[in-house]
């Protein structure tokens, strides 16, 4: 037989693409538009309907970037469509072939009652099934304008990505708005030659199946009349259902597929636009579950359903009307869907705990799993974190963006840094945006390392972000690819149904331990500093709130604890938490928006902290520590003096010196002694010295606070990458202006370097020693204005380490500092939160940071035979897409050197920095809230609980990754205790003497204890 393939291959496609596809709504008629263009802003329904409209042409431009047009279309169905299927066609404009980041729309009956979206590729609007001849339509369709910031492919900035520089010309050209029918056997016959002809497409070429796919598409083809392509649809699909009847192997992998939309809560567009985003998907979505009965759908961040709730209450209606059908399934149980490197592990516990409750509340479904497709790697504490919050699975699909290792499982255990493990899931299609396509259904079985083990997997479904979520021609898809020859079997169904059949059939599955480290996005952990610094400092801004408002409902008559505004504060922080907002990869709106959020979060917090220390009652002028751990350090009293005071763990001290003093500091030139360390100042601004006086040893290897200036342009995705050559051009920043002694006090001395650099920055850095601490602080003040820059600040240190250790959510993770693998040579740029700390048994230092999270520790040996091993800070980049004023202007960013430092002063100082003694002018002495003995045994948070009820819950955890033993001792009379899960609900009753509680953990263990009052 002569081979034919691509005579036919290309027959089809012609056809497909010319004749059938166009004939699907070829009856129409045209709405009468009328249009009005919203100022400003987004306005509710009521003033778009009451507005005055102009009437409006096809073809005609509209839409500046981020407006709001209102049109109002007004049509009869003629006649002629009676007994048919029609539907409203709109095309907006519709460009590119991404299906979110461009024009959408809502489209409302008259009453203000939504009835869908249209995306670019979801443009109907259903009308009647069958249609009545005569009926009149009118319709108020919400447009938005927003504009396609990745139409340059990301490769140049724009000034579109904030409504402030985009400017207002039109973006976009009115298409269609028809009232039109529904071919039904033309739109059939479409998707039946979509599915053949991508499965034979993706068939081997010796493969007999692809030959009978393709001798059954050329037949069919020749029952086709080109002049009547919807009177012989119905025998073209019948010519074809033998190929489409064949059934799948029986050892055909089997795709456990799940509607998705994933919708990012802002990134190229501001957090107001997700909030209409929502709308328009979960209406598409709810009208496709009346359709299909078979349909689930998985969503989660219940922050995106609660704007649903109070915006769109009858879209609201309907969902809670699909859960209750078991259409739509609510997943992830988070807030949103966070960072998995950046938020701190109470604020993780926290996503967890407000998004399982509002589930709860609301539904009446406790969720099963994390979801979080994504993020930019997974941190190595969530498997411990995702267990305490009742979940049994966790899924992601990021980490198979690798750049440069693929990762060996799809179906595994995930082990924490505490033992514990999760079944986890990685979706072989690589994509959590899959619409069933031949590619996808081939890359998914091609791709799955657990054959042979294992048999399924999922694929969520539907387009993202916009786009509109899943659609009929998917779900059309789906029902074809049911069981048929040659493809995988598909079978839509609710995740928790597929991970519960996953983990029957794969019970040993392998396990992976550690953290998920995505190759790929290194720079998240830098860009947009000022946001990043606003997360950090909200986290420890709540965690004082909460401890001294607890404090004052215990000891203080009257004082009420200020439950919704800190829940509502912690909400607004979670949300900004976001894959997409924390990491610095959206749009400088976002940004803009993010900063100013914080700036209020804080004046609330901070108000809130102070109105809890002054209900505490007068006295003395008192100093107050919300670290965990003991102090006796400087602090500023109100007149500006230094003073050198003791301070218990989480509680207070009257503002007077420490019976003992520690021995003065002196500064001689550019040396600040304290007895403990001297610290060497050279002239080109960095550490030539720091010597521990403890230890008799040189610290340093080489110049310490070498701040280097990388040139830094990755491949692709500017905000979200660093790539390994940005090490390769540099400059090293050796050329101050100025060197000053600003601080002479016998308890604190301090040197200021001024550099100016580049294009009109510079860094001013105040380097600190105070009495009775080893701790080096650099204030750091930069005025920045350079583009695609990386700014480190580096310490080579003369240790011997054979990893580094980096704080991370409850506990802290250890890394090699070689590069024997590809693995570790990938992690070239690394994430950690207070501390970074690299030792030699007898001996380590610690880097310690108040707003940074990115860094990088490498080793040499050097011609003595010594190691040196450098820890560098990353401080700011200057990335130009999608934001290109990203960073631009000050950053006040402080971090410190602590030699002599083992895990447990690592621990500390991080808190230290972090939570810096508050002062008050005068308060009363309570006793602190809980007080801990024990090494290791770490108070993490410590508040009322949720529920009102004046039960104090505190979190502790083990936190230098030993086993732990302590005594947990209330300063209030303890009538029980519970040890809870982190919703707070009782798991098993915990062991109480008196009013203390006796405490053991494993290794980095998170415990929750509740505590009743007498």
């Amino acid at each position: 037989m002569h081979d034919e393939r691509r005579r036919i291959e290309e027959r089809v496609e012609r056809l497909q693409n010319q004749r059938i596809r166009p004939a699907i709504h070829a009856a129409a008629v045209p709405f009468e538009v009328t249009a009005w263009q919203a100022p400003g802003e987004p306005v509710p329904f009521e003033e778009a309907a009451a507005a005055p409209y102009e009437p409006f042409a096809m073809d005609t431009p509209w839409g500046p970037p981020w407006g709001t047009t209102w049109f109002r279309m007004h049509g009869r169905v003629p006649a002629e469509f009676a007994g048919r299927r029609v539907e409203a066609v709109i095309d907006l404009g519709f460009v590119g072939d991404w299906p979110g980041n461009q024009a959408e729309a809502l489209v409302h009956r008259t009453d203000g009652t939504p009835l869908k979206a249209v995306n670019p590729l979801n443009q109907y609007v259903p009308i009647a099934n069958p249609a009545a001849g005569g009926e009149v339509i009118d319709y108020l369709v919400e447009a938005a304008s927003n504009p396609d910031i990745l139409a340059n492919d990301f490769r140049e900035p724009t000034l579109l990505g904030d409504v402030l520089t985009a400017g207002d010309k039109p973006l976009y050209t009115f298409k269609r708005a028809d009232i039109a029918v529904l071919d039904e056997n033309v739109w059939h016959l479409d998707l039946d030659i979509q599915v053949l002809r991508e499965l034979m497409l993706e068939l081997g070429e010796h493969d007999p199946r692809r030959h009978e796919i393709a001798h059954a598409l050329d037949h069919a083809m020749d029952l086709l009349d080109l002049d009547d392509i919807s009177g012989s649809a119905a025998a073209v699909r019948e010519a074809l259902k033998p190929a489409l009847s064949k059934p799948a192997h029986a050892s055909a992998h089997i795709i456990s597929g799940v509607g998705h939309a994933h919708i990012d809560s802002a990134w190229l567009w501001p957090i107001r636009e997700t909030k209409r985003k929502t709308s328009r998907t979960f209406s598409n979505v709810t009208s496709l579950a009346d359709e299909y009965e078979e349909f689930v759908f998985a969503c989660s961040q219940a922050q995106q359903y609660e704007w649903v709730r109070d915006n769109y209450p009858q879209v609201w209606a309907r969902i809670q009307e699909s859960v209750k059908k078991g259409q739509w399934a609510p997943v992830g149980g988070m807030w949103v869907e966070s960072d998995g490197n950046l938020p701190g592990g109470e604020a993780i516990a926290r996503q967890l705990v407000h998004g399982k409750r509002f589930f709860i509340e609301h539904f009446g479904i406790e969720t099963k799993g994390v979801w979080l497709p994504d993020s930019f790697g997974y941190n190595a504490a969530y498997p411990q974190l995702a267990k305490l919050a009742g979940n049994e699975w966790f899924l992601t699909q990021k980490i198979s963006w690798n750049q440069t290792n693929t990762f060996p499982h799809h179906t595994f255990w995930w082990e924490g840094i505490d033992g514990t493990r999760i079944f986890t899931h990685f979706p072989p299609v690589d994509t959590y945006n899959a619409r069933f396509s031949g590619e996808e259904m081939s890359r998914a079985v091609r791709n799955y390392a657990e054959k042979g083990a294992a048999t399924r997997s999922l694929a969520p479904f539907g387009w993202g972000d916009g786009g509109g979520g899943p659609t009929r021609e998917i779900m059309e898809r789906a029902r074809r690819l049911k069981d048929l020859e040659g493809s995988p079997r598909v079978e839509v169904e609710h995740p928790d149904a597929f991970f519960a059949k996953a983990r029957a059939e794969y019970e040993d599955a392998p396990v992976w331990v550690g953290e998920l480290y995505l190759e790929l996005h290194r720079a998240t952990y830098t860009s947009q500093a000022r946001t990043k610094q606003g997360n950090r400092r909200s986290e420890h801004m709540l965690r004082e709130a909460e401890l001294w408002a607890t404090t004052a409902a215990l000891h203080a008559p009257g004082y009420r604890y200020p439950y919704e505004k800190l829940d509502r504060l912690w909400k607004t922080v979670l949300l900004h938490q976001f894959h997409d907002i924390l990491p610095g990869s959206s749009i400088a709106w976002v940004h803009r928006e993010a900063e100013a959020e914080y700036a209020r979060v804080a004046e609330e917090l901070e108000a809130l902290t102070a109105e809890a220390v002054a209900a505490l009652g007068g006295g003395t002028a008192r100093v107050f520590n919300t670290s965990p751990y003991d102090r006796a350090e400087v602090v500023r009293d109100t007149a500006g003096t230094p003073v050198y005071i003791e301070v218990p763990a989480s509680g207070s001290a009257p503002l007077t010196a420490a019976a003992e003093a520690p021995r003065a500091v002196t500064v001689e030139g550019r040396v600040i002694d304290n007895g403990l360390v001297r610290v060497e100042i050279a002239e080109d601004g960095t550490l030539s010295s720091v010597r521990d006086l403890r230890a008799d040893r040189e610290v340093l290897a080489g110049p310490g606070n070498l701040l280097r200036l990388h040139t830094d342009l990755p491949n692709y995705w500017d905000a979200w990458d660093v790539d390994k050559h940005y090490k390769n051009r540099y400059t090293d920043l050796l050329e101050p202006s100025e060197i000053t002694v600003v601080d002479t006090d016998p308890l604190l001395g301090s040197i200021r370097v001024t550099r100016p650099f580049g294009n009109g920055s510079t860094i001013v850095q105040t380097i600190t020693v105070r009495a009775g601490s080893p701790r080096i602080d650099f204030e750091t003040d930069i005025d920045w204005h350079e583009a695609e820059k990386f700014l480190k600040a580096g310490f080579p240190v003369d240790i011997r380490a054979a990893h580094s250790s980096a704080e991370i959510q409850f506990g802290h993770v250890q890394r090699p500092t070689h590069t024997n693998t590809s693995w570790e040579a990938a992690r070239f740029e690394v994430s950690g939160h207070r501390w970074v700390h690299v030792g030699e048994p007898g001996y380590g230092v610690a880097v310690i940071n108040d707003s940074t999270y990115g860094h990088d520790v490498s080793r040499t040996v050097r011609e003595d035979g010594g190691t040196t091993t450098t820890v560098r800070l990353s401080l700011v980049r200057a990335p130009r897409v999608p934001d290109p004023g990203a960073d631009q202007g000050r950053h006040r960013i402080t971090y410190s050197l602590l030699p002599g430092a083992d895990i447990e002063d690592a621990v500390a100082a991080g808190y230290a920095l972090n939570l810096p003694l508050r002062v008050a002018d005068s308060a009363g002495e309570p006793e602190p809230v809980v007080s801990v003995d024990g090494d290791g045994v770490t108070v993490e948070a410590v508040k009322l609980a949720d529920d009102a009820s004046g039960d104090v819950v505190v979190r502790l955890y083990e936190s230098r990754g030993g086993r732990a033993r302590g005594v947990l001792r209330t300063g209030f009379p303890l009538a029980g205790a519970q040890v809870t899960d982190l919703l707070e609900r009782p798991l098993e009753d915990a062991a109480t003497d008196g009013d203390s509680v006796a405490v053991e953990l494993r290794p980095f263990q998170i415990l929750t204890l509740r505590l009743r009052r007498s």
